[in-house]
């Protein structure tokens, strides 16, 4: 059985209350449990861990190397910043999509840059809850080729 990681950064945990006209009311485990019963519904495994911390998520990326097939990763501020992060993700061998609520492209200046996508497999942005979605269905589509 094939099995993802879906992993969120910093402040994450806080969907449905932070920033609301921006980030939505939909919160994280709600997204958590959208993705899980379509992963199911595909006979696909998928775990999720969220943390504040940038070190936890390396350890989590280090860890996914030979124990997933794909991830799917919200770095949130992290994207911008976290050669830590990216250095990781270029490490291993699985392939990851990196995924924001919101279209980063659209928002402030210091956001439009991720040092994560140039060694991601795909970038979504902008679909709202629906970019968890979009990468999810892109993985399903991918392991059934």
């Amino acid at each position: 059985m094939a099995k993802v990681l879906v992993l969120n950064g910093p402040n994450l945990n806080l969907l449905g209350t932070r920033e609301p006209e921006i980030y939505g009311s939909t919160t994280l485990k709600d997204i958590e449990d959208m993705m899980a019963r379509r992963a199911e519904a595909a006979g696909i495994g998928i775990d999720f861990y969220q943390s504040n911390h940038e070190g936890r998520l390396v350890d989590k990326i280090q860890e996914a190397n030979h124990n997933y097939d794909y991830i799917i990763f919200n770095a949130a501020a992290f994207t911008h910043y976290s050669i830590a992060l990216r250095d990781a993700i270029a490490a291993i061998d699985v392939p990851l999509i990196e995924v924001h609520i919101s279209n980063i492209h659209k928002r402030e200046e210091f956001r439009h840059q991720s040092v994560l996508a140039p060694v991601a497999m795909g970038q979504i942005c902008g679909l709202g809850i629906e970019s968890y979605m979009a990468a999810l269905e892109a993985i399903i589509y991918k392991l059934q080729k």
